[in-house]
């Protein structure tokens, strides 16, 4: 891969994010869009990386499976955010909540502890002023396997 399995977390959360505005059949067209107009500059790293066909295919493919495995995991983000419908969140917490979620359940190279800090940093970056202590909250219940 050309760039940071960190930069790979963002722009997947973007993805996700920029997802949540459009039906499902235009996904297709809605993720060549969105690698035709991301911005691979990372502020953490020097330079600019170059989003190579690899890393297309890795973002595309995860995506891809993690819409497939939706409903399970908005129902698992149900049950961990006891008292907030998932209508209700913000739209940019719950992509950090569900990219989150889906790594710590389907990605063996992700550390639970790991997907967990890194959806809190992408909170503070992108998220609201409550943002990183709710998706906090809501994955370390899910990690702890008990509901808040």
């Amino acid at each position: 891969m050309s760039i940071s399995r960190k930069k790979l977390r963002d722009l997947s959360m973007k993805l996700v994010y920029q997802f949540s505005f459009y039906p499902e059949e235009e996904l297709d067209a809605q993720f060549d869009r969105f690698l035709l107009n991301s911005d691979t500059e990372d502020e953490e790293e020097d330079g600019k990386g170059e989003l190579s066909a690899e890393d297309c295919l890795f973002i595309k493919n995860r995506v891809q499976d993690l819409f497939s495995r939706l409903d399970e995991l908005d129902d698992e983000i149900s049950r961990a955010s006891e008292g907030w419908r998932i209508s209700r969140m913000s739209r940019v917490d719950l992509a950090l909540l569900r990219l989150a979620l889906y790594e710590m359940k389907y990605d063996p190279e992700v550390p639970v502890k790991v997907a967990v800090n890194e959806a809190v940093e992408l909170a503070k970056r992108y998220g609201g002023e409550n943002s990183q202590k709710f998706v906090n909250g809501v994955l370390s219940a899910f990690a702890n396997g008990t509901e808040e």
